[in-house]
């Protein structure tokens, strides 16, 4: 009986140790958070509500992630990865439904790591849900635009609450993303507005996620976050973008294909080299079409060494030229192929 006794003692105090050891292991892990809260703040009804809370493994061995829970059926999470190499980034995506709830909303998130140490990091998250304004749709998706040309979006407010309330103004940090806002109907104490978001043409290429604030009269609460976000796409396309040709022996030729696609038909004016003269040819189609494989060929000079240059191609009513590289290197000796031996690269050329 007292063996018995003892067992089931050290059974609960290894229990005890065990839970105490997890609870203070969890310290190493909230290391790697970039903060362990997230406040949305004051956000209109409908709003799309998102936020990407950074992690990054600090540590050498790769940290798993073994689930992320909410305790609010108001709030949803999701990794964007599950496993961190060491030195790697992700992120865990925050949403707050605005439009099944109002008013103040407290939840929070449990992620559970169980890689290379178990913790159990908790994350409160909270926003005020206003009920007297609306945004449909809750943000500005771009999602993919061509570069080259404004993009725009059309966001509606609606206001229920008091008959002279307006919008004073729209701020944006990014300079690239610009709002104008137009007031549709005044109607008692009903207001409306429209926004129009335009993504400038000059914006660079890449995803961006920016919030704008819409400014208003309110004097308790007058600002209102709107979110903007997309990726901003080339309208043009070369691959590939460097241009390999190899070993070459002195006189040798040789051709790549380049091929050039855009989402219309273009035509290709010209194509430029920086500093090489009558080392490189290229021959140049005179139809507009989607894609085009532009034959490029090197003519190995007399002198072994390194060969390369950057290209220039100008298509035509686009004021901004694409730019390709190309290298290679001249060798000299019997381990080199020949010129009617070596083969040529082809780039891949399927059809859009």
């Amino acid at each position: 009986m007292k063996i018995k006794t003892i067992q089931l003692l050290l059974m609960g105090l290894a229990v005890l140790w065990g839970a105490r050891a997890q609870a203070q292991d969890s310290s190493w892990a909230e290391k790697m958070f970039d903060k362990l809260d997230h406040d949305f703040g004051v956000v209109a009804r409908g709003a799309d509500t998102r936020y990407r809370l950074k992690i990054t493994n600090k540590y050498q061995p790769a940290v798993h992630i073994a689930s992320v829970t909410t305790t609010c059926g108001c709030t949803a999470a999701k990794p964007s990865k599950d496993t961190l190499a060491s030195l790697e980034t992700a992120y865990i995506e925050i949403t707050m439904d605005t439009k099944k709830f109002q008013h103040q909303k407290d939840s929070s998130l449990t992620i559970v790591i169980d890689q290379p140490l178990y913790a159990s990091i908790r994350i409160p998250v909270k926003a005020y849900i206003r009920s007297d304004v609306v945004l449909s749709p809750g943000g500005a998706a771009f999602d993919a635009i061509a570069k080259g040309a404004d993009a725009e979006r059309k966001i509606g407010v609606a206001y229920a609450g008091r008959a002279n309330w307006k919008i004073k103004d729209v701020v944006s940090k990014n300079p690239n993303i610009v709002a104008k806002y137009a007031e549709t109907r005044r109607e008692g104490i009903n207001v409306n507005y429209d926004l129009n978001i335009t993504v400038k043409a000059d914006a660079p290429l890449g995803e961006f996620r920016e919030q704008l604030t819409i400014v208003t009269d309110d004097a308790g609460n007058p600002y209102i976050p709107l979110l903007v976000e997309g990726r901003v796409e080339s309208d043009y396309a070369i691959t590939p973008e460097i241009v390999s040709f190899g070993n070459l022996t002195p006189g040798q030729r040789k051709t790549v294909n380049i091929t050039v696609r855009g989402k219309a038909p273009f035509v290709v004016e010209k194509i430029e080299s920086e500093t090489t003269s009558k080392v490189f040819e290229v021959h140049l189609p005179k139809s507009a079409q989607k894609l085009h494989v532009l034959p490029l060929t090197v003519i190995a000079p007399a002198e072994s060494g390194p060969v390369q240059d950057e290209f220039t191609v100008t298509i035509s009513g686009r004021s901004e030229p694409l730019t390709f590289k190309a290298k290679g290197t001249v060798v000299s000796g019997a381990n080199t192929a020949s010129a009617d031996n070596a083969p040529a690269t082809t780039a891949q050329t399927n059809n859009p």
